[in-house]
């Protein structure tokens, strides 16, 4: 099986030795994502709703690069600095997964996210 780098212009450039996301077979393994602007690489939001938008939208970018969607996602994992946000980034994560039955998932809080974000998430997708 061959592994192949995926990338969109429309999510954030990795800012550090990664990839956006990974294919190996059918398996499709997104990096964290955080809210920045692909285009100017800042912080998009203050609040956890807002930068989760963001995060969605880059997750979603990654995701179409690689001819997926969020109907193709299987496992999601949200990091959060303050589990306080936990039902504002679930209601913005929610819209993403209408009308599916909704990946598993897992929530933590995390002490500290790049670039002093508010919220990161990982997906595994599976290709179709």
């Amino acid at each position: 099986m061959t592994r192949t780098a995926i990338s969109s212009d429309q999510a954030p450039k990795a800012i550090g030795p990664y990839s956006q996301a990974i294919r190996k077979g059918s398996f499709l393994y997104l990096s964290g994502q955080i809210p920045l602007d692909p285009a100017t690489m800042a912080i998009v939001g203050t609040t956890a709703a807002e930068q989760a938008e963001q995060v969605m939208k880059n997750i979603a970018a990654v995701l179409g690069a690689a001819g997926a969607s969020f109907g193709d996602v299987v496992k999601t994992t949200i990091f959060l600095v303050d589990l306080e946000d936990f039902a504002a980034v679930n209601a913005v994560y929610a819209k993403r997964f209408e009308g599916m039955e909704p990946p598993a998932r897992s929530t933590v809080q995390v002490s500290r996210l790049p670039r002093d974000s508010r919220v990161e998430v990982e997906v595994v997708a599976i290709l179709g």
